[in-house]
């Protein structure tokens, strides 16, 4: 530090230099300790506080405490050595001391009228003072006062002599507290305590118990205290029993997109108080100030926090950081947001060091603009000013960017009168549709006129009723630029109705209007994509950001999220299971978006499906596990074996998975330890929550079946797969996998599929199982050319063939023991003699079609595709290759 750096803040801090008259002796102290921050430790080691127990004695202490605090941050900061960090955090430790000791002094104060005592629980009961606004963060400013609310846990009275309500005592305490601590004497105050963010303003109680603060948040808590609310921390009592009862209020489980009216209402009445009392130069509520920087940040906390608890956060700076974590915001925004925040509330501290007043106006002398000027590392006025303007409007665009909305003077749509009109006016809307390119001008206008005419449009909120009129006129423009319009729209209507009488998707829409043209262009690509939107329109939610939408997914990464996200939840089962829906609803959802826009082969999404699917089962079976009481151990000797489209790699968007579960442990209760887990692994895959469900799954192909075990170890796996198991149990094992779990046990599974897989066999018997299992297939699947699944020579029979061979030839060709899909062992088998080349190539551009042909199907929900001379061809390279192999004719 330079050695004028106290003389220079003298010349600054009016504030500092009077305070340094008065009390000479706080001199030689700042400058033997100007180098060094005013940590906590030395806030407690400042005085004997345990020998100050009283107000009278506790008091002018805690203001000497404060000059020595504030001499030494003014010192430093000017001179270039504190950081904001510093700053902010060594006041707001300073604040939280302060109300700390003062709780102390107040209650010895109190001591005549003894402990007040809950009538329910009979324990003692404590104030919990909340610190609410920057307090709450931990980010105060160096002149602030400090936001405070007073609450209790329970009613009931106190046991001294002279008995009090708790009420009573609790009221009487916290008029104690804040004369300690705001009350000016000859060495001024240590904060300026403001409760006017408490229930009811100034009108209401000084203080409220549990009950009453629950009552009111659910009766009467208006938006912007959900806003305020989201920095509350309790500075003592029971701060886990206080954030329970607040966070439903603050946190809504679902994306709460009616946020942004509610945030947006409330900055513009800030924006008309600065008006009115032309606070244009005040950089904490004018335009790119400090409070329109908070107010992006909390939006995104208001409206996704409920979802992702890593947005429960009190700083501001932490919460951008976060909102670059999550991909919410450009990384370049949040960085200018991030340099802006800092710069502001620098010019902040430096403005109220002047004279330790609360001020976050510029100043207007020539003199004192020149001296902040060249505080804040300028040459002059000019130089700053200019610095100034560029981070605030750095503030006012991202600000704007955030929380645009047309206004109601905003022209109305040309369609809009379409809808309007529509049961009036039938015929024109017809019209109108027909020259937009709608095929089927009747069906569509029907459609409006039923939902117009529905009880459900009539009997919707009015605010919900005008966000859903304002948005179909856009929806019928963007669905006409589309392929099939008439579908495209009818599917939207279906969406839209669904969600309704949901006024959080409905404002999603409005505030979001890019999100329509790729809401359409999905609808008109895929009925069951629009009908999986429809059944969680949540994912809507997707459409926001199309970085997010079609990114390549990194899994690792994905992995780690959801983790921290199923962390969060705190044993909570049901939140778990939610947060799992959630998480792959939203990825299968990317996936198909990525899909339709042509980003992945089919081999390749499947490949990402079945990463998906690996995760979550991962994931699934490690949270599971830790739901299990009286687990003996803290990671399970369990693994999950993959068999079908899962074992092979070639998951689709609906397909279920097939799993068996194996262990290995000696433990003499691991027997009935992972027969609950397994079934616990089936509840949390298959249950319907209000996520909706994750997979369906298919437990038949473990050992003996239906009525075999539901968990095995592996050697008992092993002896019946040598044993026991039927020759389409070994087909079936040709595709699995292990798939998650412990890795020694996927090891061993590994070893007991290759051993089986290459056991010599006797071919010709081989082949008459083979041939009499997809007899009796035939019988309960009858083979029809439009079912490309069970019809002679379509996937089934490309998939036995690939089966015999591994099951006949891999002890000949170790290679076939490989799980790299049909279409790769095929040419394995080929290079290795067992079939004619000439044979297998059409087979595997037949399996590559009938795979592309069966995924289009279903992404258009159509159960049957399309019998085209190309699949015929196809159907009969398969049964060449057939006949070949089996010496058959189909």
């Amino acid at each position: 530090m330079p050695v004028t750096a106290v003389p220079y803040a003298r010349s600054f801090s009016f504030y500092l230099d009077r305070l340094l008259q008065a009390r000479p002796e706080r001199l030689d102290e700042l400058v033997a300790h100007q180098h060094h921050p005013f940590e906590l430790a030395q806030i407690q080691a400042f005085a004997d506080w345990d020998n100050l127990g009283d107000p009278e004695t506790l008091m002018p202490v805690l203001r000497h405490l404060r000059q020595a605090v504030m001499a030494r941050l003014i010192t430093r900061d000017l001179a270039g050595l504190a950081s904001l960090e510093e700053v902010v955090s060594t006041i707001s430790q300073l604040a939280e001391f302060a109300v700390q000791r003062g709780l102390i002094a107040a209650r010895q104060a109190l001591s005549p009228f003894g402990d007040p005592i809950g009538e329910e629980s009979g324990a003692v009961q404590e104030l919990i003072v909340i610190a609410m606004g920057k307090l709450g963060g931990h980010e105060l400013n160096v002149s602030s006062d400090i936001d405070l609310i007073f609450i209790y846990p329970e009613d009931g009275d106190t046991n001294g002599a002279r008995s009090l309500s708790n009420h009573e005592y609790f009221t009487r305490l916290g008029k104690q507290l804040i004369r300690i601590i705001s009350e000016p004497g000859s060495d001024g105050l240590v904060f300026r305590v403001d409760m006017r963010l408490r229930p009811y303003g100034d009108s209401g109680p000084l203080v409220m118990s549990f009950a009453a603060l629950e009552n009111y948040l659910l009766t009467q808590g208006r938006e912007w205290e959900r806003y305020a609310w989201i920095k509350a921390r309790a500075l003592s009592g029971d701060a886990s029993a206080l954030s329970e009862l607040v966070r439903p209020f603050v946190y809504r489980k679902y994306l709460d997109y009616g946020a942004y009216g509610a945030m947006r209402e409330l900055h513009a009445q800030i924006r008309r108080e600065v008006a009115r009392r032309d606070m244009a130069q005040n950089i904490k509520l004018g335009p790119g100030g400090i409070r329109e920087v908070e107010f992006i940040a909390q939006v995104f906390q208001l409206i996704r926090g409920g979802r992702e608890k890593s947005l429960q956060l009190r700083g501001t700076r932490a919460t951008l950081a976060q909102l670059k974590a999550l991909h919410l915001m450009e990384d370049s925004a949040i960085a200018e947001l991030q340099q802006a925040y800092a710069f502001l509330r620098k010019l902040e501290h430096h403005l109220q060091y002047t004279d330790d007043q609360q001020t976050q106006t510029l100043p207007t002398s020539p003199e004192a603009c020149a001296v902040l000027a060249h505080s804040m590392g300028f040459s002059d006025w000019y130089a700053f000013m200019n610095a100034l303007n560029l981070e605030r409007r750095h503030v006012t665009r991202h600000f704007e960017q955030v929380f645009f909305l047309p206004t109601e003077e905003t022209q109305a749509h040309p369609l809009a009168p379409l809808w309007r009109d529509i049961l009036d006016a039938a015929s024109h809307s017809r019209e109108q549709l027909a020259a937009l390119g709608y095929t089927d001008p009747d069906t569509v206008v029907r459609q409006l006129a039923a939902i117009a005419a529905s009880q459900r449009y009539l009997q919707m909120p009015e605010r919900s009723q005008r966000q859903f009129d304002a948005l179909i006129a856009p929806l019928i423009e963007v669905a006409s630029h589309q392929a099939g319009p008439d579908a495209t729209l009818i599917r939207i209507l279906a969406l839209l109705e669904a969600i309704s009488r949901r006024a959080s998707y409905l404002a999603l829409l409005s505030e979001y209007p890019q999100t329509l043209q790729r809401l359409a262009a999905l609808c008109s690509a895929s009925a069951w994509v629009s009908a999986y939107l429809t059944r969680h329109p949540i994912l809507l939610d997707e459409l926001l950001d199309a970085r997010v939408l079609y990114a390549t997914p990194d899994w690792q990464l994905l992995a780690e999220q959801l983790e921290a996200q199923l962390a969060g939840c705190e044993g909570d089962a049901e939140s778990k299971m939610d947060a799992l829906r959630h998480f792959q609803h939203a990825h299968v959802f990317r996936l198909v978006a990525q899909d339709i826009a042509g980003m992945w082969t089919l081999e390749a999404l499947s490949d990402e499906l079945s990463r998906l699917a690996d995760l979550v089962l991962s994931a699934s079976l490690r949270h599971a596990w830790l739901d299990i009481a009286k687990r003996h151990t803290e990671i399970p000797r369990f693994a999950i074996i993959g068999y079908g489209k899962l074992g092979g790699k070639e998951l689709g968007y609906v397909s279920d998975l097939d799993i068996i579960f194996l262990y290995e442990d000696e433990h003499p209760d691991a027997p009935e330890l992972y027969a609950r887990l397994a079934r616990k692994m089936s509840t949390w895959l298959t249950s319907t929550t209000s996520a909706g469900v994750l997979y369906d799954i298919d437990l038949r192909l473990r050992p003996n079946g239906q009525s075999g075990l539901l968990v095995s170890t592996v050697q008992a796996f092993a002896a019946y797969q040598h044993t026991h198991a039927w020759a389409w149990e070994h087909q079936a094992l040709t595709r699995a996998r292990f798939v998650a779990g412990d890795t020694a046990i996927g090891t061993a599974f590994d070893a007991v599929r290759r051993e089986v897989l290459m056991q010599q066999r006797d071919v010709a018997g081989l082949k008459q199982e083979v041939i009499d299992m997809r007899t009796r297939m035939l019988e309960t699947h009858p083979a029809r050319d439009q079912d490309i699944k069970h019809a002679r020579g379509g996937i089934i029979d490309a998939e036995f063939i690939i089966q015999t061979l591994i099951l006949a030839y891999a002890h000949q060709t170790p290679a076939l023991t490989a799980n790299t899909g049909t279409i790769a062992l095929l040419a394995d088998a080929a290079d290795a003699g067992l079939i004619d080349p000439e044979l297998a190539h059409p087979v595997q551009d037949a399996y590559r079609h009938y795979r592309r042909l069966q995924h289009a199907a279903r992404l258009n929900d159509k159960g049957e595709v399309e019998v085209s001379e190309a699949l015929h061809a196809d159907y009969r390279a398969v049964r060449a290759l057939w006949l070949a192999l089996f010496g058959q004719v189909i």
